[in-house]
């Protein structure tokens, strides 16, 4: 199976991961996490895209595929890696789990530069939007969100059409990355050839 890296969301660090760690851990997978700086929405949402390129380049061989999960911001900023980075070439699967694709209205409350790229409409989102499907159809893709989600507002904003999106009904956005039918589905999606 090939490694996988687990990017974090806004205020978090890679801890949020731990009991997904541990789960994909215990299923045999080999799993990554790097803590993103800034991780409050304060830096150029490519600019944290690029930490991530530098720890695959770093990390992994040239020529090994591996598999990526973003959550929440971290699944914009996975996107941005993957299109505009040329992640495409070096990532097998991809998981995007509460992201806000469509922006957030969440996004309007603090005036930051990575926030503002999450509002709905915003020139990030728009670029990133016009060749999703050109650009993420290289990669085998799985979008996943709760409608109780109150972070990503409306809740459908992680939905990506043309893509596989479920819906795992997870009372909280935070919990996403730890409900055992969150997890579970993970697993299933990674091992399945």
């Amino acid at each position: 199976m090939n490694p996988i890296l687990l990017i974090h969301g806004f205020m978090d660090r890679s801890i949020v991961f731990d009991q997904m760690l541990s789960y994909l851990v215990n299923e045999g997978h080999n799993v990554h996490t790097i803590d993103l700086t800034p991780r409050y929405g304060t830096a150029d949402l490519k600019v944290l895209a690029q930490q991530v390129k530098k720890y695959i380049d770093d990390t992994f061989n040239k020529e090994e595929k591996i598999n990526l999960l973003g959550f929440s911001m971290g699944g914009l900023v996975t996107r941005y890696y993957l299109q505009r980075l040329g992640g495409v070439e070096k990532v097998n699967k991809y998981i995007s789990i509460s992201a806000p694709n469509n922006g957030t209205f969440t996004a309007y409350f603090l005036p930051f530069v990575g926030i503002k790229q999450m509002r709905p409409r915003s020139d990030f989102l728009l670029d990133l939007n016009k060749d999703i499907i050109s650009e993420l159809d290289k990669v085998k893709c799985l979008f996943l969100w709760t409608p109780f989600d109150l972070m990503i507002f409306p809740a459908q904003s992680s939905i990506m059409a043309s893509f596989n999106a479920e819906t795992i009904p997870v009372l909280t956005h935070k919990w996403m990355v730890s409900d055992d039918r969150v997890l579970e589905r993970i697993n299933l999606f990674l091992k399945d050839e």
